[in-house]
């Protein structure tokens, strides 16, 4: 049975499309076709680079450990650029952000959890990733431009309901290659440049995934019923197999 996982904030946009059914067939197949490659360790490297100083060499030494080649290159291809970006800070506050849910509607509820806030100079960032190779919230592209400005109505509400990250500066990393032939690069966008969402389109765009959502879940629970009746009916008969009394 393949599990339908309720997606992140930023997941979320990146499966919205402007029909429902849409939606569901994206879901379904991010459901058969889980993501291979785990970009956590990159936030321990983030970690490990701003407060605990690491060495940048100890910290390639420790991902050419893994040793899935599929899993390793993409992790060797970004160190470098958190490297760069971070090089020279040194934060006067550091604290990873407690998990919270944003509710999109019918009782879902899709979880958020900011990897880090760090404080220089007095001012507070906020800094989210786009590790993903292809970014869906590329420019010149009204779809990706709407996603994006979703997915930043969502954290821009979560902010401003916490009074701690209130006044924090929302950076999005974008770790992505510009061309599937190109390398990656790092772009950093101030997420107070993109956009806000009207009240009325962002929860029309939500009631369209969660409808998504919801149809995306039965059509793998009905899937899952068919395969169990399938596995648990009789063997056929052998059409070419004598009978007992033949």
């Amino acid at each position: 049975m393949k599990r339908l996982n309720v997606p992140s904030v930023q997941h979320l946009p990146r499966n919205w499309h402007p029909e429902h059914e849409l939606v569901t067939k994206s879901l379904i197949k991010l459901a058969e076709y889980p993501p291979w490659v785990s970009y956590n360790p990159l936030y321990g490297a983030m970690r490990d680079l701003l407060v605990l100083k690491t060495p940048y060499e100890s910290l390639v030494a420790g991902f050419n450990q893994i040793k899935n080649e599929k899993r390793r290159k993409p992790l060797l291809e970004i160190l470098p650029l958190i490297r760069d970006h971070f090089d020279g800070i040194s934060p006067d506050f550091f604290q990873m952000v407690q998990k919270r849910y944003y509710p999109v509607g019918r009782n879902l509820k899709v979880p958020f959890e900011p990897p880090m806030v760090y404080g220089v100079g007095g001012q507070l960032y906020f800094p989210w990733c786009i590790f993903w190779r292809n970014n869906p919230y590329s420019k010149n592209n009204a779809l990706a431009e709407e996603r994006l400005s979703l997915f930043v109505t969502l954290v821009d509400e979560i902010i401003l309901q916490d009074p701690d990250l209130d006044e924090a500066r929302f950076e999005i990393l974008d770790f992505s290659s510009p061309s599937p032939k190109l390398s990656r690069t790092l772009e950093v966008i101030d997420g107070r440049e993109i956009p806000r969402l009207s009240e009325k389109r962002k929860k029309d765009m939500l009631e369209i995934f969660a409808e998504g959502y919801f149809r995306a879940k039965d059509q793998l629970a009905n899937k899952k019923d068919s395969e169990a009746r399938s596995d648990n009916s009789p063997p056929q008969p052998d059409p070419n197999q004598p009978g007992l009394f033949d």
